[in-house]
C-alpha cells in the first residue's frame, strides 16, 4: 500500500536553488511570504562549481562561486525562507492552489516559481565526470578565462558560442586549440566569427575530431581527441577544456504543462510570468541572451517582486472586487491626465449609489484588469454576484453609470 504523503502549505514554493531561485526567495521572504525553496542537489546551482567570479558587482577582488552562493543562502535564511533538499517528481499547477510533489511530501502554494536552471551538454567521453567543473572541464569562458592566463586550453565545438568564447579566451590563454567535428574550414558558427577565428594566431583547429577521453591525476592534464575518419588518437596537453556543445534546461517535468520553446525553455513575459496564472519562471530555464549569476539575480528579483504583487492582487480581487454585492471598479492608467481627472467623478459617485467603488491603476501592473478580462483603459467594470455584468468603456457620465446599475 503506497505511503500517504505529508501535505504542507506555503505562500510560495520555489523549485531550484541557484542564483535566480535564491534571489526570488530573498524577495519573497522579505515580503513576509511563507516561502519554501526546493533544491535536489547543491544550493547555489552551477555557480558553486566556479572557482573565480570576477564580474559580479560588489566584489572588486573577486570571489568564489561557492562563497557567493553561501552568502545568497544566508540572506534568504535571514528572511525565513525554508529549504528542502529533495527532488521534485510532479507538479499540479492548475487552479488557485498549486501542488509540488516530492517523494514524501506534497507542498501546496499560491505561487510556484520555476528556477530549476539547466545543465551544459557534455561529450560523454571517458573520464569526463571525473574532471567536471572545478577539476579542468569548464563551460564558462567568462568565468574561468582569467584563471587560464598564459595556459593552453582546448575548446570543444564550432558553433557561435564555441568560436566566440574561444576567441575571448585568446585574450588570456597562450594557445586555444579547437576540436571541430567537420572537415577543414567548415564550422557551425556565423561567417564573421569563423573568419576572425581562422585569422587569430592564438587559435589552432583539429578538424574531423571528437573527444575520446580525458586524462590527469587530481586535475585535467590531457585531452585525447580522435579523428573520426582515420581513428587516429591525438593527445593534447592542456590545463582546461571548455565545452560549448549546447545547453539543456531542466524543464522535463514541466513539459505539456507550461508553454515552452522548441528547445525546451519556458516562455515568460517581462514579469517572468508563464502562461499559467500564479506560475513564474526565472533564470536559465528561460531563453536568455546571457547565462550569468548577474542576469539570474535580475530574473529572480523580478519573479520575486511579481510574486508579491500577484498574491496581493489576488487578495484584493477576491475580497474587494469580485464580491457578491454590487461593486464598481474604475480601471485607469495614472499617466493619462484625463483618466486621473475622472477620479473626482468616481469619488462623488460613491456617495450617490449603493455600490462599493474600487480604483485600479494599471500603470505598474495589469494583474487585476487581466483577471477582469479588461484590455482597454479607462473603463468602469460592474460586478454583481461575483460576475462581471457590464464593462463601460471610456469615461462615462454619472448618468450613464447609474443607468447600468
Amino acid at each position: 500500500m503506497p505511503r500517504e504523503k505529508k501535505v504542507e502549505q506555503y505562500d510560495v514554493v520555489i523549485i531550484g536553488g541557484g542564483a535566480a531561485g535564491l534571489t526570488a526567495g530573498i524577495y519573497c521572504g522579505r515580503a513576509r511570504l511563507n516561502t519554501l525553496l526546493i533544491e535536489k542537489a547543491l544550493v547555489g546551482g552551477l555557480a558553486t562549481y566556479t572557482n573565480e567570479i570576477e564580474n559580479y558587482p560588489g566584489f572588486p577582488e573577486g570571489t568564489t562561486g561557492l562563497g557567493l552562493m553561501k552568502l545568497f543562502q544566508e540572506q534568504a535564511k535571514k528572511f525565513d525562507v525554508k529549504f528542502k533538499g529533495t527532488d521534485v517528481q510532479k507538479v499540479h499547477l492548475d487552479g488557485e492552489i498549486k501542488k509540488v510533489e516530492t517523494f514524501r511530501n506534497i507542498f501546496e502554494a499560491k505561487v510556484v516559481i520555476i528556477a530549476a536552471g539547466g545543465r551544459p551538454r557534455t561529450t560523454g567521453a571517458e573520464n569526463e565526470d571525473i574532471f567536471l567543473y572545478d577539476k579542468g572541464i569548464s563551460f564558462c569562458a567568462t568565468c574561468d578565462a582569467a584563471a587560464n592566463t598564459d595556459k593552453v586550453v582546448v575548446v570543444i565545438g564550432s558553433g557561435d558560442a564555441a568560436i566566440e568564447e574561444g576567441t575571448f579566451l585568446t585574450k588570456f590563454a597562450s594557445k586555444v586549440i579547437v576540436s571541430v567535428l567537420h572537415d577543414e574550414g567548415i564550422m557551425d558558427c556565423n561567417e564573421i566569427a569563423k573568419e576572425a577565428a581562422l585569422r587569430n594566431p592564438k587559435m589552432e583547429f583539429v578538424w574531423n575530431s571528437v573527444v575520446e577521453r580525458f586524462e590527469g591525476e587530481d586535475h585535467l592534464e590531457r585531452v585525447v581527441l580522435k579523428n573520426i575518419k582515420t581513428d587516429e588518437l591525438i593527445p593534447i596537453e592542456a590545463d582546461t577544456c571548455f565545452e560549448f556543445i549546447g545547453y539543456l534546461p531542466n524543464t522535463d517535468i514541466f513539459k505539456g504543462i507550461v508553454d515552452m520553446t522548441d528547445r525546451g525553455y519556458i516562455n515568460v513575459t517581462r514579469n517572468m510570468e508563464t502562461n499559467i496564472q500564479g506560475v513564474f519562471a526565472c533564470g536559465d530555464v528561460t531563453e536568455k541572451y546571457l547565462k550569468q549569476v548577474a542576469t539570474a539575480v535580475g530574473d529572480g528579483a523580478i519573479a520575486g517582486f511579481a510574486t508579491e504583487k500577484y498574491i496581493a492582487e489576488s487578495e484584493i480581487f477576491e475580497e474587494q472586487i469580485l464580491t457578491e454585492e454590487l461593486s464598481l471598479s474604475y480601471i485607469y492608467n495614472a499617466i493619462d491626465g484625463d483618466s486621473r481627472a475622472y477620479l473626482t467623478t468616481m469619488e462623488k459617485l460613491e456617495d450617490e449609489v449603493e455600490a462599493k467603488i474600487n480604483i485600479v491603476d494599471v500603470y505598474k501592473s495589469t494583474g487585476i484588469a487581466d483577471r477582469l478580462g479588461v484590455k482597454e483603459y479607462p473603463c468602469v467594470v460592474v460586478v454583481k454576484d461575483k460576475k462581471v455584468v457590464e464593462v463601460i468603456k471610456g469615461l462615462p457620465s454619472k448618468e450613464d453609470i447609474q443607468s447600468k446599475l
